[in-house]
């Protein structure tokens, strides 16, 4: 499906990293209920703002380098930008001592490496399949990688003054609302992001039949 997308810009797409999901956000004030998010200002990107916008947060999209300073002087209450290992490094922690989850807007990121179409099909059959094979084991040691990084990060936190916390429910269900409805509408302006969340959800459904057989449910202690 995205080599079909890629291929209308004369591209070819190869799937070459992925990482796990994001936090939901670090806050200065603790979340309770779903209107603990109204008003709040938020530094937060994409149709991940645009959800949030619509559950009553105030969105302000900040590049990496000033969201610090942001937090610190109160100009944003909260920021979500990546997992827990790379928020570490940008001194979240410091100032916002909530951190919350799941990582509702961002489950995964995905990377691909993009080669001309005209340069690809030039390419020898050999040199393509080494360069997707390369990829393929980047997707694995990335993911593999990342996952385990989170983990000691997030135990930490505590030493820190952090707490890590799971959204309220209410406020889930609202985003969760907020979310089918914002891309809805965006798969009303765009055939091709139309076609791919089709996709994506009759995947979810087919899925979550196997996942709720196969494995057992979470429990308190999050094993």
């Amino acid at each position: 499906m995205a080599e079909v997308v890629y291929a209308k810009h004369n591209m070819k797409p190869i799937f070459c990293a992925v990482t796990g999901p994001e936090t939901a956000g670090w806050f200065r004030e603790p979340l309770t209920a779903a209107e603990d998010i109204n008003g709040l200002k938020i530094r937060f990107a994409g149709l991940g703002g645009r959800v949030m916008q619509r559950v009553g947060a105030s969105i302000t999209m900040l590049p990496a380098g000033e969201i610090f300073q942001a937090l610190e002087t109160g100009v944003i209450d909260a920021t979500e930008f990546s997992q827990p290992l790379t928020d570490r490094a940008l001194g979240f922690s410091r100032i916002a001592k909530f951190n919350y989850y799941p990582g509702w807007h961002q489950p995964f990121s995905a990377t691909h490496v993009v080669v001309n179409l005209d340069v690809w099909s030039e390419m020898r059959s050999s040199d393509q399949a080494l360069l997707e094979g390369l990829c393929t084991a980047g997707v694995a040691r990335n993911l593999g990688y990342s996952e385990a990084m989170q983990g000691p990060i997030v135990r930490g936190l505590g030493d820190v003054g952090v707490s890590a916390r799971a959204l309220p429910d209410d406020l889930l269900a609202r985003l969760r609302a907020a979310a089918n409805e914002v891309l809805d509408e965006e798969a009303g302006r765009d055939a091709d992001f139309a076609t791919i969340l089709a996709s994506q959800r009759e995947f979810q459904e087919v899925y979550g039949e196997w996942r709720r057989l196969a494995y057992p449910p979470p429990t308190t202690e999050g094993q």
